[in-house]
């Protein structure tokens, strides 16, 4: 009898434990979804690709310039793998399981390398972030794991490219 009491309790504690979790991602989304507001669409016209598209893990995207800041408006908050282009009017952000996530060009203030993003820590330079301005005023992280690294510099770039000419 004493031993199911425990099995029972601890199942109790966990129940309660995973519900509080929720309630706190829906109040935090519930206190940011002023400040993301509505995301940017995918215009019909994308211009010329500027880069390949490279595959991985979408990290999520955060409160700039806070790294664990994770936005939990909307679907922004859940990892999925991915797809991200490089295009002449932004970034298209194509990611399985949910929505597209489109970055237009003039939004896009840096995109560098770090070492971690929204709780994912990597080795040095492992997550692509790219740093841009939603319609709101409020600038957002967006983190990226690509599965070659290697195409990193060229994202870095091309952004470095952007901004001198």
């Amino acid at each position: 009898m004493e031993r199911t009491l425990w099995v029972i309790g601890t199942l109790a504690f966990f129940v309660i434990g995973v519900s509080l979790m929720y309630r706190g991602w829906q109040r935090r989304a519930a206190r940011q979804a002023e400040r993301i507001g509505e995301l940017p669409t995918v215009p019909a016209e994308l211009g010329a690709q500027v880069l390949e598209p490279t595959t991985g893990l979408y990290l999520g995207s955060t409160i700039a310039p806070s790294w664990q800041d994770r936005i939990a408006v909307g679907d922004l908050g859940f990892r999925a793998t991915a797809e991200l282009t490089r295009f002449e009017r932004g970034i298209l952000l194509q990611r399985d399981g949910a929505a597209v996530i489109w970055i237009p060009e003039e939004s896009i203030t840096a995109v560098r390398t770090e070492r971690g993003h929204a709780g994912k820590v990597m080795t040095q330079d492992g997550v692509l972030v790219i740093r841009w301005k939603l319609p709101t005023g409020t600038e957002i992280d967006t983190g990226f794991r690509g599965d070659d690294k290697t195409v990193y510099p060229a994202w870095a770039r091309t952004m470095t490219g952007d901004e001198q000419g």
